[in-house]
This record gives C-alpha cells, structure tokens and sequence, in this order.
C-alpha cells in the first residue's frame, strides 16, 4: 500500500499510538481507526449525514442488482477483474459503492472522502488488506505526487469549490503511463427551468439535520406522484417542472416500488443540499483534460452527466 504522507510538508507519516506523525513533528489524529487530515465537519457535512443514513442504498450486495458495477466498469474501460494489484486513489468515497467493487477487484485501494462517510465506508468494507481510508480534502491528499496506477472520481467534482482545480489535483496523483477516471454533472438548460434550483438555495444554508426532514417530505408528497404518472410522459414531464424529486423510474424499469422510493430520497437529498453545484459540458471537460496534458481521451455523456478516462 501508498504510505501516507503530510498534504503540506510531503513527509512521509508512521503510526504513533493514536496518531500519524512524520520527523517533523506534525502530526495528525486517527479517529475510530480512520487517520483525519481535515476537521470532522466542513462544508460536506451534509454528505456525511447522507451517507450515514442511507448506508447501504446504493451498494450492488445490497441492492442485488448491478447497477454501479456497470457504471464503474463503462467508466474503465474494463472489467473490475483488470484492477489486480493496481494502486488506486479513490477520492469521494462516499458509503462505498465503489470501494466495495475496486476491493473485490483485488485493487490496492486508498480512499479518502471530506466528510464523516469515511466511517460508513469503513463499516461496509471492514478490514480489507488491501483497503485504506482516511478523512481528507482533494486539495491537501495524503500521498505523494504522480503514485498511483488509477485516481478514480465519480460523483464527486462538481461540489467542490472547482472542478478545475479539483481534476487538477487529482492529476498530480495519476503515475506516467496511469488513467484518470471522472464524471461531472453535465450542463443543461433544462436544470434552470424548473424549480430545483430555489429549492437548493434554501435549503443547502440549513443545518443537514433540518434540510433532511425537508426533503423527506418532499419525497413523501412527490414520490407518489411521480410513480402514478411515470407512463404518463407528458405529465410526468410538468411535473418535474415542479418536483425537485431525482426519480429513475424509467431508467431502472425491473426495480420495484421500495427500490425507487430509497434512491429518490437519497439522490434528491444529495442534489438539494450540496454546498457547491457546478455544471459542464463535454467540450468544457475535454479542455480542462487537454490543459493538463491528457492523452488517449474518451469523453462519454451518460451516467452522472458527463464521463471522462485519460492517460497520462
């Protein structure tokens, strides 16, 4: 595995008791077995109450379904099997839909997420030897430059405070000759024409706690709604005017009614309340990778919005 290194001075970190410290004397806490290079609670705090309560949602084991393994694998390129023993950077880990297919890949993978996730993500991959995670920003990351095979970001760029800068750091991890993976939400008019966006701005200001029991009730009122009219495609289009529900009825067709109600709540959660919003369109996406000196770039609009693989 990647040793930790200090995001700040690039020491490389060794365990002392209850801590990880370097030569230097800095040092930085281990809290419930998970090292924290940032405080516990920041402007995603609001993700880790997401991930918290909806902490097995959208894992494949525990939905039966292979709904994220294909979304990982289009976004590869390959099959989770081509992982073996290739260092991975996860950032945005979240509950872990993810880590659970890179370390049933046999992968060596290091993720990190801002917010308390980390601990969920934890308590669902357990005790892996080839699993680390650790509480972190992508602008400070815990290992040096240009260390691994793959830095795989899904779900994630456009809430931090810039994507650009964001995909810029993520490069600096991915070794010569290694892939950087992402996706990004993808720009649409259509976003601006409906009401979600002054559902957001109210709610996104309000403690997670608050905005949660909101949106709950929103989904309560909605849901029904939209799983009444889902073959209704006129209506159904009026009512996302109105709605700030993310629904995959049509999508998901074969999943039942408890399965939508589950995603819808915690999807719309996540679209409601993340502190940072951004939007880009694929030529946007593919010039950021090219300024950063991207090759073999693959850009593909589907899933979260926007797709991106690159070599480096």
């Amino acid at each position: 595995m990647i040793p930790y290194v200090s995001p700040h001075s690039k020491k490389e970190l060794s365990i002392h008791g209850n801590k990880l410290q370097n030569t230097d004397n800095e040092y930085f806490p281990i809290i419930n077995g998970i090292p924290r290079f940032v405080p516990v609670d920041n402007y995603a705090s609001a993700f880790g109450l997401q991930w918290k309560t909806f902490a097995k949602t959208q894992l494949d084991s525990f939905s039966k379904t292979n709904i994220t393994q294909d979304r990982l694998e289009r976004c590869l390129g390959f099959p989770i099997e081509g992982l073996e023993n290739k260092t991975i950077l996860e950032v945005g880990c979240g509950a872990g839909r993810f880590t659970e297919l890179l370390v049933k890949g046999k992968g060596l993978v290091h993720s990190i997420d801002l917010s308390v996730a980390v601990e969920t993500n934890k308590e669902n991959i357990g005790e892996a030897a080839n699993y680390q995670v650790a509480q972190a920003s992508v602008y400070d990351l815990p290992y040096s430059d240009e260390s691994f095979d793959i830095v795989l970001c899904l779900g994630v760029i456009q809430h931090t405070p810039s994507s650009e800068k964001t995909m810029e750091a993520l490069w600096s991890k991915v070794k010569p000759g290694g892939l950087l993976v992402i996706d990004h939400y993808k720009w649409r008019i259509g976003y601006y024409s409906t009401l979600v966006p002054i559902y957001r701005a109210i709610l996104k200001e309000m403690k997670p706690e608050k905005s949660k029991k909101i949106v709950d009730s929103l989904v309560d009122f909605f849901f029904p709604l939209h799983w009444k009219l889902r073959n209704q495609t006129i209506l159904n289009w009026l009512l996302h005017r109105v709605s700030p529900l993310i629904v995959y009825i049509n999508l998901f067709k074969d999943q039942d009614r408890n399965f939508h109600y589950e995603w819808s709540k915690l999807d719309t959660y996540d679209s409601l309340t993340d502190y940072y919003k951004h939007l880009r369109n694929p030529a946007q996406i593919k010039n950021t990778l090219e300024q950063l000196g991207a090759k073999d770039i693959w850009i593909n609009e589907g899933g979260n919005g926007v797709e991106a693989r690159c070599k480096k």
